[in-house]
């Protein structure tokens, strides 16, 4: 089957999974010998709009996991802006040591439901927004290796194709329910109303969080205020330089705690072709 074009495009707030979708797109562009284009799709400008493929093209979607599902306030433009119309698609996502559970399978879901024909699915261990003891330093050279042999297989299978083959098959189910959170003795959590904090004997107020924020929720004419929804990304505490922004929550902490204590174990990578 003749691919024209790879894209990489993928929901990323921390970068994570805009490394490992870049790094299996770049593969798969290589080895078709085709050009690869980056979509980037994680500021709310850039999921507005509907972006359009057709045969021809190569689709490297990536979203990272949100309590073992696709973050429940960016699925919706997964659905509502792609449209595949017969483009072939390979669906990654990302997760912090805990799970992916049934992320993956949402992700194939909707791209099929859009249009799309998955042919490979990919789901990767890297560092946890929420804190450096879990999978730090994730995706690391084994990741790679192991994300350019996903590749490189995936090239492989696309390239005999002479007809489009069953959608690949992944585990867990796309209307789950979500994972609830659970603190350092067992009982669920609730944090959904938790928001950053904002250090101000440490920021500047250079407005880099707001611009960066994924949901457009922190007020850039005073970057202490959060006025908008908080999904909890770490975006504007993983890409502050001045490191003054936190979470205080104490039920948030206390989960956090509670998987650094209880997920320490490495997980694996799983790949689907």
């Amino acid at each position: 089957m003749e691919i024209k074009q790879v894209w990489a495009l993928c929901y990323s707030a921390t970068g994570v999974t805009d490394q490992v979708t870049g790094a299996a797109a770049a593969e798969l562009a290589a080895r078709l010998e085709v050009p690869l284009e980056r979509i980037p799709f994680t500021r709310p400008a850039e999921r507005a709009g509907t972006r359009a493929f057709g045969p021809g093209d190569l689709v490297v979607v990536g979203s990272p996991t949100y309590a073992g599902r696709l973050p429940n306030k960016i699925a919706p433009s997964f659905q509502q802006s792609l449209l595949g119309q017969g483009a072939l698609a390979v669906a990654v996502v990302t997760f912090g040591n805990r799970g992916y559970e049934n992320s993956l399978a949402e992700l194939a879901s909707i791209l099929e439901g859009d249009g799309f024909h998955t042919v490979a699915a990919g789901a990767f261990v890297g560092r946890h927004a929420f804190t450096d003891e879990l999978a730090y330093g994730r995706p690391g050279w084994s990741d790679l290796f192991e994300i350019k042999n996903f590749a490189r297989a995936a090239a492989d299978k696309i390239r005999k194709l002479t007809e489009l083959p069953p959608s690949v098959q992944v585990p867990g189910d796309p209307a789950a329910p979500y994972y609830i959170p659970k603190g350092v003795d067992g009982a669920s959590v609730k944090f959904l109303q938790a928001k950053p904090k904002t250090d101000l004997r440490k920021c500047n107020n250079c407005g880099a969080c707001a611009r960066l924020c994924p949901m457009g929720a922190i007020n850039p004419r005073n970057v202490a205020e959060v006025p908008g929804t908080c999904i909890k990304c770490q975006c504007c505490v993983r890409k502050c330089t001045r490191h003054a922004k936190f979470f205080d929550d104490p039920n948030f902490l206390s989960h956090v705690a509670m998987l650094e204590r209880d997920f320490q174990e490495p997980k694996e990578n799983e790949t689907f072709l």
